[in-house]
């Protein structure tokens, strides 16, 4: 079996070599190169055609976000982002997911990071989830560039490219109403690696006024999820947040949880309440599918409509049982041909809890039809 070709992209000398040294601890991995900025990266990803490169953001000449960018339209490649723990390395790590890139892992201590081997772990992980989706992404780059008809234009959702204006956007209203007496509503969400990016495409193309509130469960480490929200809310037309302990959950806005913490929904006085813990994670993961799910299997008097999404693992089945054995649970699973890593969907599928089977562009008109 051949090993996995890996392209080093950092500024650093000395973290080009400790990178380097991380992954090749692997034998699954072969580190062929190393580059030292954006520029010099795209000059040998093209020479070299490596399977998975690894970027950092911060680089003088081209920086990462540039070279992503440049990749992503010449020769895609899966692509693993290096990214600080900041609110800058927050806002562009957001927007490196958005122009496709596979997953990224946290530097610990900045962009020299002298203990970045505490991620190591993690960044053989995903640079090998990156390797098993190259197949995957060159499918999806070839139906991207295929010419769309005029009929599927109309069939499929609009995922707008720029921020909309909310106001100017009518949603249907006899398809869309809002709810009067009744059940309460609820639409439970979770994914994890391509989450970002197909949450947007699925979140843009809600109508502003959606009869019930969205918890939402995407795997990210504090400090990234906020910036998630912030740049969802600014290109839908319902409301998209980072989700804070109490608040009540309102029809028409998504709720996002916070990285490094659970969150849980619990009945208030007949109203839908965000509950946020930081116990130990579940399978590795605060916040977990499963925690969200199993809280929202209690609720009783709610109507509950569960998604799960591309993401590795199988975070999200246990849950999603529980809510069936305790109730009518509708779901939605995402289809592999859609997946950017086809685990939470597949262990989801594969226990028979799939009620719908659709490919990501698909989900939010069968959610709207599903909720009428």
């Amino acid at each position: 079996m051949s090993k996995i070709r890996v392209l080093v992209t950092d500024d650093s000398a000395f973290m080009r070599k400790v990178i380097s040294d991380i992954l090749s601890t692997d034998p699954e991995i072969e580190v062929i190169d190393r580059a030292k900025n954006g520029l010099e990266c795209i000059e040998k990803c093209k020479q070299l055609a490596p399977d998975v490169l690894t970027l950092d953001i911060e680089m003088p000449v081209m920086n990462g976000l540039d070279a992503l960018e440049k990749l992503m339209n010449e020769c895609p490649v899966p692509i693993v982002m290096l990214s600080s723990l900041t609110k800058e390395g927050a806002e562009a790590t957001i927007h490196a997911l958005e122009l496709g890139a596979f997953d990224f892992v946290t530097k610990p201590s900045g962009p020299i990071s002298l203990d970045i081997h505490k991620v190591g772990d993690r960044l053989i992980e995903r640079v090998k989830a990156a390797a098993a989706s190259k197949v995957r992404l060159k499918q999806q780059m070839t139906r991207v560039a295929k010419p769309v008809s005029s009929e599927s234009k109309a069939a499929a959702p609009v995922t707008p490219a720029t921020p909309v204006i909310r106001t100017k956007i009518p949603s249907p209203p006899a398809v869309m109403r809002s709810l009067v007496g009744g059940k309460a509503r609820l639409v439970v969400l979770g994914t994890s690696t391509g989450g970002p990016k197909a949450l947007q495409s699925v979140l843009t193309a809600i109508p502003a006024n959606f009869p019930a509130p969205i918890a939402i469960v995407q795997h990210m480490p504090a400090g990234f999820t906020k910036s998630l929200a912030n740049r969802l809310d600014s290109i839908c037309q319902i409301r998209v947040t980072e989700v804070v302990d109490g608040e009540y959950l309102e029809n028409g806005t998504a709720y996002i949880a916070p990285g490094g913490f659970h969150f849980e929904v619990r009945q208030v006085n007949g109203r839908l309440q965000a509950y946020l813990h930081q116990e130990e994670p579940r399978g590795g993961h605060r916040p977990s599918v499963d925690i969200l799910f199993e809280s929202v299997s209690q609720l009783t008097n709610v109507d509950k409509w569960a998604i799960i999404m591309t993401g590795m693992g199988n975070d999200g089945t246990k849950g999603l049982k529980l809510m069936k054995e305790l109730g009518h649970v509708t779901s939605i699973i995402e289809d592999e041909s859609s997946c950017v890593v086809y685990g939470m969907p597949r262990a989801a599928i594969q226990a028979g809890l799939a009620d719908n089977v659709a490919p990501l562009e698909k989900i939010p008109e069968l959610l709207c039809k599903l909720l009428h």
